[in-house]
């Protein structure tokens, strides 16, 4: 496909997650090509751009929303801002990618789908798990029956830490581990399972380790009780030490499956002196490790882009959508509340007045 052709994207933000969706249209470039980036911090915005050969930088997003060759743009922002951006987009008549969660709370969400909705322009959810090869196999030999009825769904992700301040700051971020990574075991849970009606959500956290940077969560189990019977546990740490793990288990009455993203996809590594780059979140090469190869391909970021620059163009539906994001976000309401009451919380479920989901946890600790 020719340049001209191609789905030209803007990307709000400079950071971990926009190099991400960078380097993501790079790898499948045949769809999409970026073409400009903006971010508020001097510098910051020039840099990106030089460092991945794009040829517009902007401090001021609204500026790049002007431009009229940009059909589609990225949100790497905060997740404060994510409503916000979207809204301007989409009265810009862009299509959005929206990085999870989707936003901080429902009234948002409902209005960042009917703005998309009303402007004819798609809001897709970025929910990388949808498109994790691993995953999508998995997914595949349970609707071939392979596992008979599925009973359970478990995804579990856990390291020490984000990269950015922001997460740290439940103002800006709307919650700790479980607003961060429990929208991943959500979304996946629900997509896994054909997107059951969610019953109900059970969910514990703690502050284990991080107290002195975040009143946020750093730890979470949440179990979600799907119509027909199946459950979905999830669960995530900021306070695992030794890297990243991230895996998923699936039972059924008639088989099971185990899905380890990252052992099977790296090299077991011994180094008394260390190197350059592990894995995503790994504190250290010392010692033993694991480094992977093509770690944003076994994750699924650069498939996820090009399906959606091809939904752009007509050629695909969009997998991972705002209404998506919306269910996740009314589990983490649910499941913070959960938390903060010690009780199974129903679906649905819309606390009035919440400003973020971690609120309704912080208000009874």
């Amino acid at each position: 496909m020719s340049s001209r052709d191609r789905v030209k994207v803007g990307i709000i933000g400079s950071q971990f997650q926009a190099d991400i969706h960078a380097e993501s249209f790079r790898l499948m470039p045949d769809e999409a090509e970026v073409v400009a980036v903006a971010s508020p911090t001097p510098g910051n915005a020039e840099q990106f751009a030089k460092r991945h050969g794009i040829p517009r930088w902007f401090t001021d997003y609204r500026r790049m929303l002007a431009e009229p060759d940009i059909e589609m743009v990225t949100i790497a922002a905060p997740n404060a801002l994510h409503a916000s951006m979207t809204v301007d987009a989409a009265n810009a008549g862009k299509h959005i990618v929206c990085e999870k969660p989707l936003c901080m709370t429902l009234e948002e969400a409902d209005l960042m789908i009917d703005v998309c909705r009303q402007k004819g322009v798609l809001l897709m959810y970025a929910e990388e798990l949808f498109f994790t090869p691993k995953y999508v196999k998995a997914k595949k030999m349970a609707d071939e029956g392979a596992f008979g009825k599925v009973y359970l769904v478990k995804q579990t992700e856990k390291h020490f830490g984000p990269h950015a301040p922001w997460f740290w700051d439940v103002q800006r971020s709307g919650g700790g581990v479980f607003m961060d990574m429990g929208c991943h075991g959500i979304a996946f849970c629900y997509w896994f399972l054909g997107r059951p009606r969610i019953k109900s959500v059970t969910c514990h956290l703690a502050t284990h380790v991080h107290g002195d940077k975040t009143k946020g969560d750093d730890d979470s189990i949440c179990i979600i009780d799907f119509e027909g019977g199946a459950k979905g546990l999830v669960e995530d740490s900021w306070a695992r030490r030794g890297g990243m793990e991230d895996r998923i288990e699936v039972y059924g009455e008639g088989g099971m499956t185990l899905a380890d993203l990252h052992m099977g996809n790296a090299l077991p590594t011994y180094s008394e002196y260390g190197y350059g780059y592990a894995v995503e979140k790994a504190p250290t090469t010392k010692g033993w490790t694991w480094p992977v190869f093509e770690e944003l391909w076994n994750y699924g970021f650069p498939q996820e882009m090009h399906h959606f620059a091809r939904c752009v163009r007509g050629k695909d539906t969009p997998q991972a959508t705002g209404e998506d994001g919306r269910v996740v976000q009314e589990v983490l309401f649910a499941g913070y509340h959960s938390a903060g009451t010690g009780t199974r919380v129903a679906l649905p479920f819309r606390p009035q007045g919440v400003a973020r989901p971690i609120d309704l946890w912080l208000a009874h600790r």
